[in-house]
Parts: structure tokens; sequence; C-alpha cells
């Protein structure tokens, strides 16, 4: 099946081990056929990733890679980020993900961000408009948010200050994101909010993933992964099916792109590609 044309972009994780990043580096080589506008490298709590998302990011660049480093805030000061906004302006680096990130295990202060709107705040001035900045976004609402609209308002304030565009957390149905995008454009948001796409390689991560994160599962799907047990082959049968019926229904409802989160995967993201024509 033939679909509009849509920008894909994907997500990877710094590697720890040499093996790894060899790893890495074939599954970059693979996606590669996908053109994705850009490719983002997640940053772990409180920059607990830095150097390892730092070396993947330089590699990247030096393949030609659109590369898009996560910064999180939480437990930085503003000398640290600025730190890190010198290093990616000499690379070259043209896009940033700003999260607010998590705090540190047995970190009790917040440091000089709280929110990921002032790290949005502090990119553009301190660096102007060189970055385009994406920011996260929640179908089903962040699961630390005390109500919707309390979420809803925190998003907003993300990007009023200055958010070229977000990428949402993963989700199983579609009327999420629909109702979320609804409601933000209701807000007064009118940058590109793109959906985050999870492929389903196994049930057990997932579920303690999701959550954790707050991504909902639906019943059937919940169910009916639990009954393969573990038969592998069935379950990515089964989410190859239900993934590509989401990604259908996305694009088909105006979503202005597609965005992978690999886990540093690549058959299964190639696989939906395949099937949605692109």
């Amino acid at each position: 099946m033939t679909q509009p044309a849509v920008e894909l972009s994907v997500e990877y994780f710094p590697p720890q081990t040499p093996e790894g990043l060899d790893k890495l580096r074939v599954v970059r080589e693979k996606m590669a056929v996908l053109k994705p506008t850009f490719c983002s490298v997640t940053y772990g709590a409180g920059g607990s990733t830095r150097e390892r998302t730092f070396d993947v990011i330089r590699e990247m660049v030096s393949e030609g890679i659109d590369a898009a480093p996560h910064l999180s805030c939480i437990g930085s000061t503003r000398d640290s980020i600025r730190e890190i906004l010198d290093e990616y302006l000499d690379l070259g680096i043209s896009r940033i993900v700003a999260l607010r990130g998590d705090l540190p295990s047995g970190m009790a202060e917040a440091g000089e961000f709280r929110y990921a709107n002032e790290l949005v705040e502090f990119i553009r001035e301190t660096t102007g408009d060189h970055f385009h900045i994406e920011v996260a976004a929640y179908p089903e609402w962040h699961p630390q948010a005390r109500t919707p609209a309390d979420d809803l308002r925190a998003f907003v304030n993300k990007m009023a200050a200055g958010a070229d565009s977000a990428i949402t957390q993963y989700f199983f149905n579609a009327d999420a994101y629909f109702n979320f995008v609804e409601a933000a454009r209701n807000a007064g948001v009118t940058q590109p909010i793109v959906p985050g796409i999870m492929p389903i390689s196994g049930f057990t991560k997932l579920a303690r993933f999701s959550d954790a994160c707050g991504a909902e599962i639906p019943r059937w799907m919940r169910r009916t992964l639990e009954s393969y047990g573990d038969d592998t082959d069935s379950i990515k049968a089964f989410g190859l099916d239900v993934v590509t019926d989401l990604c259908e229904q996305l694009i088909e409802g105006g979503a202005p792109g597609l965005h992978f989160y690999t886990m540093n995967q690549s058959a299964l993201t190639l696989e939906i590609c395949r099937r949605l024509g692109l």
C-alpha cells in the first residue's frame, strides 16, 4: 500500500560496549535506505550518558547523518548546558531534542532548570535560532502530571518558549494522538506534532516500560501478547500487523511524520516502512 509522503526519523541510544557500537553502525547503515530526516540519540538522567552520546553523535556527523542529540536539563546548571551547546555548535549540529529528563537516583536537587520550557528558553537565549528544537509530547499524559489540563499547559509552555516541533511518547491508540493534537491546536499550538512509534519485538520489556512511562497497552493487545508466552515469532508478527495498522491510521489522519523508537534494531522498523510503501 503506497501512502502519501511523510517524513521519517529514528531514535538510537548510545551503546555501553564496543560490540554495541559496532552493531549500531550496522543498524545505521541498514536504516539509511529510509533516508530519515534526522536520527536522535538519547541522553541519560542528569547527563549520565553524556560522553557516550557525544561519541555517537560525532560519529554520525562524520557519516553525513543529520544527528539530533537529546539534551535533558534536570540536575544541570546553565554553565554545563552552555558547554554542551558549544560542543554541538562546534560539531555543526543543527537540531536538538530538549527534555526535562529524570532526576538521577540519589540526587535531591533539580538543579537550575525545573521544566523543559526553561531549557528551551535558555537554548534560544544562548544560541538564537541556530537549533531546530524538538520537545516531547504525551498523548496519554505524562505519568507525573496531576491532571490532563496541567500536562497540556506544560506542553503549550514548551512550544511557546521557542520549540519548533514535538515528538510524542509512543502509544498504540490512534485516538489518543488525534485527541491530543486537537487539544493542543485549540490551546494555540501550531507547530508539527510527530507521533512516536514503538515496534514490538517482545512483551515483557514493553509492558514494564509502558507501565513506567504511562503508555497504555490496550487490553486486547496485552492479552493477545501475553497468550503467546515465549513465542517471539508470533509476538513480532502480531506486533508488525498492529503497528503498521496504527501508522496507516496516523498517516491517513494527517500526521506530519513518524518517529521510530528503534531500540538500536533495524528489522522491524524497515518492515513496517516497507508495508507502508515508505
